[in-house]
């Protein structure tokens, strides 16, 4: 073995590794699954090249492991429902504490102005979403006109962020905000993160008269 070829099965091991370490890192069971089986099967791969066979076969089985579970959580049907709610609702206070880092990350300021009572009952539109009897996210909308639904909060608990929570709000469930009569949802992402969240349940982009750039979804 060279030693040009031995310096890169050494990063091959080492990019294995520290893949494997960030996916320990990762809140979300999805990421944490994905990252590692990425990390476990280039470990593996490493282990079969300089020829440690218990490495190998250890990240082997890691690998294998990883992928069940991914098919698993992939192919699983989950019960998903929306709870109406009121935006008094002391569970709700309770989420909001609890949560309120993570929320203040994805909606800065938001957490402030729940707390202030800013969110009049009658003007907003507020709901929790239950997957399989767990409360899985928060989802709170100004009725900014007759047919139109501001979107101040749509957060996911970390465990939750998987996308199905989102598709069901925004593409299975949009029966619900017809009946109410919304026909048209618009949001502000404050984040890279809500922003590419928010393109891939169908919003797309929109200048307003005054030069901003919001998120706009029609119901249909």
């Amino acid at each position: 073995m060279t030693e040009n070829y031995q310096v890169l099965f050494e990063w091959i091991g080492y990019t294995g590794s520290v893949i494997i370490a960030i996916s320990l890192m990762m809140s979300s069971i999805v990421k944490l699954r994905w990252l590692n089986l990425l990390g476990a099967s280039i470990f593996s791969t490493y282990g079969f090249i300089i020829g440690a066979m218990p490495v190998a076969f250890l990240n082997l089985f890691i690998t294998l492991i990883n992928v069940v579970h991914l098919y698993g959580i992939y192919s699983q049907k989950d019960f998903l429902k929306i709870l109406h709610i009121r935006t008094e609702n002391k569970y709700l206070d309770f989420f909001m504490d609890y949560y309120q880092k993570d929320i203040n990350t994805f909606f800065p300021g938001f957490y402030e102005s729940f707390k202030n009572n800013l969110f009049a009952p009658d003007s907003f539109l507020c709901f929790l979403i239950i997957r399989n009897a767990a409360v899985a996210g928060v989802f709170i909308g100004k009725k900014i006109s007759a047919d139109e639904l501001f979107v101040e909060i749509d957060f996911a608990i970390p465990e939750y962020r998987d996308l199905k929570t989102g598709r069901y709000i925004y593409k299975q469930n949009q029966r619900y905000f017809e009946n109410l009569g919304i026909t048209k949802l618009s949001a502000d992402p404050k984040n890279k993160k809500h922003y590419s969240y928010l393109k891939k349940m169908g919003f797309t982009e929109k200048t307003t008269k005054d030069g901003k750039v919001i998120l706009i979804k029609d119901i249909e």
